[in-house]
């Protein structure tokens, strides 16, 4: 499946960095990210395509029921493992499903909303690349390992690059 590979392929580049960093690295608070560490970046990634997953299984996707795993945020191996699952369970038919979610601070009362699962997947990949762009600042400011150019770049903007350099 073409969204399998495109996650296939940013999870990479994010295991790969996780990787490069020591633990303090990836624990750090970082300031240009308002004192948020890549770890909790990373695990807010995590969590919402562990959301999914269990979504999937209910027919019910609420992405404001996240565990908020501190061990993510801390354990590189263990993250790495996740990652690896997330990885190899991506692989189900697509299926209906309904977000669910108060989308509102101030709000108890609880809207669902049509999906279906490969909908969801192509969120979640949308919103790692965001989280990357991110997580980029942050290495920057705590590391001097090298992240490739496409590192947190939406997959149309590498397009669009590469066509502006012909």
């Amino acid at each position: 499946m073409q969204l399998q590979k495109a996650v296939n392929t940013v999870f990479a580049q994010l295991s790969a960095t996780i990787e490069n960093l020591s633990n303090e690295e990836y624990s750090h608070p970082c300031v240009q990210l308002s004192n948020n560490t890549i770890g909790q970046h990373v695990r807010h990634i995590i969590e919402m395509f562990q959301c999914l997953e269990l979504g999937y299984e209910t027919g019910i996707v609420n992405y404001e029921k996240r565990k908020r795993d501190g061990k993510i945020e801390t354990d590189r191996l263990f993250t790495q493992d996740l990652m690896k699952q997330i990885q190899e369970a991506l692989n189900k038919p697509n299926k209906d499903l309904l977000l669910e979610g108060a989308y509102d601070e101030q709000s108890v009362d609880l809207i669902r909303l049509q999906s279906n699962y490969f909908r969801e997947i192509a969120y979640n990949l949308e919103h790692t690349i965001h989280h990357m762009a991110l997580i980029r600042i942050g290495v920057q400011e705590i590391s001097s390992i090298e992240l490739p150019e496409s590192f947190g770049v939406a997959s149309a903007t590498v397009k669009f690059r590469n066509q502006c350099a012909q």
